[in-house]
């Protein structure tokens, strides 16, 4: 998948192309996603996916912006495992978002990105104060050559498929339902770095997950699976959050005690799946009560993976 960023000022080759944040990439998402790749080879036309960074929110209302589920390498990674020709990431500033809607149209989808048919949801809305709408690009369609159609939103046992959604899932621990809205378990991706040993000295040595992002759409003691190290899905448990037992409140982490596994892996690129959540962080008196703890989760994980069978 080609990757390209911002206003080159150089015109792209003929595309079809769809519009949004993707965060998560979940089933909705995959929906569009899939007849994005319909309509591809319909026109014999390369597939791109328009996606924006920072979120739109986090620019405007940092305080108020959800959680991301993805970081911007999880998303181009996921769409490009979706077949996606091209992923175009325009960079979200004050200027581009005060550009009027049909000047984006022109500048952006059409000079920039010679956009021959257009896909968005059914609700999409964009430029400057959220002005356009469907009405505008099939308006402008006509006036400029392309082709726009909707997709519905995408409905699961009456519950919308959406990020928010997702979001929500995670946040209360129900991480088969967020598994059903994103099509897999959540995951999270980041290179193993070296940690402070603390697991070590309490006979869990565990992979501490570099994380680039200050806020989670989920925090606790959960079953998991890693990939990246090996073909296989490596059982462990994780934790995942502030770790206030042994630090207060300082930047998240994500630590992995791998099951039955005794190999140096650090500098490896992995992803930690979610399975089920064991329990809430919480804060112990001592090392030796949270030493006693984990043996408890290590147990409890043992039993979750014994039960259902998890290559």
């Amino acid at each position: 998948m080609h990757v390209s960023v911002g206003l080159t000022g150089a015109a792209l080759p003929p595309t079809v192309l769809t519009i949004g944040n993707f965060d998560g990439v979940h089933l909705g998402h995959v929906a569009v996603l899939e007849r994005l790749q319909a309509c591809s080879r319909e026109q014999g036309l390369p597939s791109t996916v328009m996606t924006f960074e920072p979120h739109p929110r986090e620019l405007f209302t940092p305080d108020r912006a959800p959680v991301r589920l993805t970081s911007l390498r999880e998303k181009l990674q996921l769409l490009e495992s979706l077949g996606v020709n091209n992923a175009y990431v325009c960079h979200f500033t004050r200027q581009v978002a005060g550009f009027e809607a049909a000047d984006f149209v022109r500048r952006v989808l059409v000079e920039q990105l010679s956009t021959r048919h257009v896909i968005v949801g059914d609700d999409f809305r964009f430029g400057k104060n959220r002005g356009g709408d469907y009405a505008l690009l099939q308006h402008m369609g006509v006036q400029q050559g392309f082709g726009i159609e909707a997709m519905p939103t995408v409905d699961m046992d009456g519950t919308r498929v959406s990020s928010s959604a997702v979001r929500e899932a995670l946040a209360g621990g129900e991480l088969d339902l967020a598994a059903r809205l994103l099509g897999r378990p959540y995951a999270i991706s980041g290179r193993i770095c070296h940690g402070d040993k603390i697991g070590r000295t309490l006979g869990f040595p565990t992979a501490n997950v570099q994380l680039k992002r200050r806020r989670l759409p989920l925090t606790g003691i959960y079953a998991v699976t890693v990939t990246g190290i090996d073909k296989r899905h490596l059982p462990g448990a994780a934790s995942l959050g502030v770790r206030p037992t042994v630090r207060d409140g300082l930047r998240p982490t994500l630590e992995v005690h791998l099951l039955d596994f005794d190999r140096d892996i650090y500098g490896a690129h992995i992803s930690v799946h979610f399975l089920k959540k064991l329990r809430n962080e919480e804060k112990f008196d001592s090392l030796a009560a949270l030493t006693a703890q984990i043996e408890r989760d290590v147990a409890a994980t043992r039993d979750y993976f014994s039960g259902t069978h998890h290559g």
